[in-house]
């Protein structure tokens, strides 16, 4: 039986274990590989678990390393694949059973940037339909659960992804995020959970929900784990004709140990905190005077018209993903989830002069953030509005009285239409146990500056240090 405390490790903790040759990435994979194994039955978090090949990679990884052919922190690393991201010979189903056999010919780019940065994929993990909802159950491969209460929503849709590290199942993982798809599970399991600036991280081979608003991110235990992560998967890609070519950066070297100087903007929009629970708020409450006390200035500020901005996306995400799926959805409607069909077929009804209104709203709220920008450094907000709810769960009771459950991009879809990056990392949990996430914007490109400060809030708590017991 292999070691089990390794999988207790971060991402920067295994790779200065294996840099030093005091763990053989061979050993790494067997424990992450038996804890698959004995988690799975309960948490469901893998569609596609790949042992054999995950085995073959950790003896490749080890033999170079000994070699003196170190590649740096994530070589020897397994990383768990949300399953919409290609993978060479191995089956991607984006949780649907209309691709269940699919299998590609090629890796994605992020999946080939993270091999060349000698990573490899332990698995492919659960996720809702073609990535469209947080919410929806998966007829075809059942829902991931939450390791922190089976009884309790990952969020999605990269919820597989979510249970998976907040498990100890894989110490880093992809997701996507077209609403909120990182952050809300990275909120919901207690982790940290990255949505970088549209275009900085290649979407080939990354099935498609909405052209314009699918970001790429990477979800681990630390805001450190994920600018290690970062450091390996951005880059310009020609095949990705929303790629952008900005120059490289080292997220590592962006590390703060405070956020002494920033100027953070508490968005006190009433569209956000009209429905936000307690819990959530004192959580986030605290964030806010802990940031402080390291010497950031923290603001009371408001967009404005914030709900305007909600529906844009909202609209836009419908008109694009029925682009994409409408061949699908007339050929074989009977074989889709009855929630996500009913959301691509709501596209044959959106009216192109709604998608234009859509547009022209996305490009004022740019101009709103410009603005907002040239006055802070960050942005801050709760992540979901409340912690996980439990399966079936439709509303939430609070002392602000019952609160709806299945608003759980209401918050994170604000930062999806205009691309800027934004991360969640836990700052606190319910009553009940569930971890709560507090969440930082920050301008385009900015990414270095957002996990830098994320990473100085956790320098200071312990939240993203516990565990679930399982």
């Amino acid at each position: 039986m292999a070691d089990q405390s390794i999988t207790k490790l971060t991402v920067a903790g295994l790779a200065e274990r294996i840099a030093s040759k005091q763990l053989s990435p061979v050993d790494v994979a067997e424990a992450y590989i038996e804890r698959i194994d004995a988690l799975e039955p309960k948490l469901n978090a893998f569609i596609t678990p790949t042992p054999d090949r995950a085995r073959a990679a950790a003896k490749q990884a080890e033999t170079d390393i000994q070699a003196g052919n170190y590649k740096g922190p994530l070589h020897g690393i397994p990383v768990a694949l949300k399953d919409l991201y290609w993978t060479k010979g191995v089956r991607t189903t984006s949780g649907s059973a209309i691709t269940s056999d699919f299998v590609p010919g090629e890796d994605a780019t992020v999946v080939a940037k993270l091999q060349d940065a000698g990573a490899y994929s332990i698995g492919k993990t659960g996720m809702v339909e073609y990535a469209y909802g947080g919410f929806e159950h998966n007829d075809m491969f059942g829902e991931p659960k939450n390791p922190w209460n089976v009884e309790h929503l990952t969020g999605g849709s990269s919820s597989g992804s979510g249970a998976a590290v907040a498990a100890s199942q894989a110490p880093l993982a992809l997701g996507t995020d077209t609403a909120g798809s990182v952050r809300g599970p990275a909120s919901y399991c207690g982790l940290s959970g990255l949505k970088p600036t549209y275009g900085l991280v290649s979407k080939f081979g990354v099935s498609v929900l909405s052209y314009s608003l699918d970001h790429v991110g990477p979800m681990a235990h630390t805001a450190e784990d994920v600018a290690i992560a970062m450091n390996a998967m951005v880059g310009f890609d020609a095949r990705d004709p929303n790629s952008a070519d900005h120059e490289l950066e080292d997220y590592v070297a962006q590390l703060r140990t405070d956020t002494k100087g920033l100027r953070i903007g508490l968005l006190g929009d009433d569209f956000i905190w009209k429905v936000v629970h307690p819990e959530v708020e004192d959580a986030f409450t605290a964030a806010m005077r802990e940031m402080e006390s390291q010497g950031a200035a923290v603001e009371e500020v408001t967009l404005g018209d914030v709900e305007q901005l909600a529906t844009a996306q909202n609209a836009i995400t419908i008109a694009e993903a029925n682009a994409y799926h409408s061949d699908r959805i007339r050929s074989q409607p009977e074989l889709f989830n009855p929630a996500v069909r009913r959301k691509i077929e709501m596209g044959f009804f959106l009216p192109a002069s709604a998608y234009v209104k859509a547009l022209r709203i996305r490009a004022l709220f740019e101009r709103k953030f410009t603005s907002l920008f040239e006055t802070f450094d960050l942005l801050a907000v709760p992540t979901t509005h409340i912690p996980a709810p439990k399966f079936g769960q439709k509303m939430v009771l609070s002392g602000k009285g019952e609160i709806p459950a299945a608003e759980s991009v209401r918050i994170t879809r604000l930062f999806n239409a205009n691309g800027l990056p934004a991360i969640s990392v836990p700052c606190g949990f319910s009553d009940e146990g569930m971890p709560i996430g507090l969440q930082l914007v920050g301008k385009r490109f900015a990414d270095g500056l957002v996990i830098g400060a994320a990473h100085a809030y956790q320098q200071a708590t312990d939240w993203h240090t516990r565990r679930p017991e399982l």
